[in-house]
C-alpha cells in the first residue's frame, strides 16, 4: 500500500473542504448531482471516444497502481543477477536452466531462455528492445486515459457552467429556480477543475513514472543478459547493473 498517495489525495480534498468551511460555506452547496453527471459522464465519454475500449479498460485497470504499485524486487533482482553471472561463468550458459522455474516475470524468463538457447547477444538485445518498446507503448496508452481525462474535465466543467447559466436565464421570472441553476453552474466548474488537478493529472503522472521505472528495469536486464551471453566476468555484469542506479 502506497500510503503517501492516499495521504496526498485525502490532504488535497481536505484542503478544499476546509477552505469552503472557513469561508462560511456549507458542504451541501458542493453536492450537485446534475453537475457531477455532466462532468464525470461527459469526461468518460470524451476519453472513451479518444482512447477506444481496449486502452480505456487498461487505463482503468492500471489505477490500482496508485495505491498498490508493482512490488519493488530490486534487492532480489541484484541477488539473482549475481547468481546468474557467476553460475554462467563457472558452469556454462546451460546451467542457467535450473533458475527458470523460479522466475515469475515473463520478460526475465524470456531473456534467460534466449541465453540458454545460445542466441547471439546482438539478437537478444534486438528482441528484448522490441519487447520493451511494445510494453512501453501499450502501457503509456493506458496512462494517457487519465491524462486525457485531466484535459477534458475542466472544459466539460465549463460546459456544465454554461448549461447552468442557460437554466438561470430561462427562469429569470421564477426566483425560486435561480439559486439551483447558479449552483450547478459554479459547482460544475469546481468538479471539472478539481478532478483534473487533484485526481486525473496526478494519477496520469504517477502512472507514467511507474512505467518509466519498469522500462528502466527491463533495459538494465537487457544489458545484463547480453553481458552474461557474452561470457563477461561477474564484475563487468555488476558494473553494468550499477550504471542504472
Amino acid at each position: 500500500m502506497d500510503w503517501a498517495s492516499l495521504a496526498g489525495l485525502l490532504l488535497a480534498v481536505a484542503g478544499i473542504l476546509s477552505g469552503q468551511f472557513l469561508e462560511g460555506g456549507h458542504m451541501d452547496s458542493l453536492v450537485q448531482p446534475a453537475a457531477f453527471v455532466i462532468v464525470v459522464v461527459g469526461t468518460i465519454g470524451a476519453v472513451l471516444l479518444q482512447s477506444g475500449s481496449v486502452n480505456f479498460v487498461r487505463g482503468i485497470a492500471m489505477a490500482r497502481w496508485i495505491f498498490f504499485p508493482p512490488e519493488d524486487k530490486s534487492r532480489t533482482l541484484v541477488q539473482d543477477i549475481t547468481m546468474w553471472s557467476t553460475t554462467a561463468r563457472r558452469e556454462g550458459l546451460l546451467s542457467l536452466e535450473r533458475f527458470l522455474d523460479d522466475v515469475k516475470d515473463d520478460f526475465t524468463a524470456k531473456g534467460l531462455r534466449m541465453i540458454i538457447d545460445g542466441i547471439d547477444p546482438y539478437k537478444i538485445r534486438e528482441i528484448l528492445e522490441v519487447d520493451i518498446s511494445t510494453y512501453e507503448r501499450r502501457e503509456r496508452h493506458g496512462a494517457k486515459v487519465w491524462e486525457a481525462a485531466g484535459g477534458y474535465s475542466p472544459t466539460i466543467g465549463i460546459l456544465g457552467a454554461v448549461l447552468g447559466l442557460i437554466h438561470v436565464m430561462e427562469n429569470l421570472t421564477d426566483p425560486g429556480k435561480l439559486g439551483g441553476g447558479i449552483a450547478v453552474a459554479f459547482v460544475a466548474t469546481i468538479y471539472g477543475v478539481g478532478l483534473a488537478n487533484l485526481v486525473f493529472l496526478p494519477v496520469a503522472n504517477k502512472l507514467k513514472t511507474l512505467i518509466s521505472d519498469e522500462v528502466r528495469r527491463r533495459e538494465m536486464l537487457t544489458d545484463v543478459f547480453c553481458s552474461v551471453a557474452n561470457g563477461d566476468n561477474a564484475r563487468v555484469v555488476e558494473e553494468r547493473r550499477l550504471a542504472y542506479k
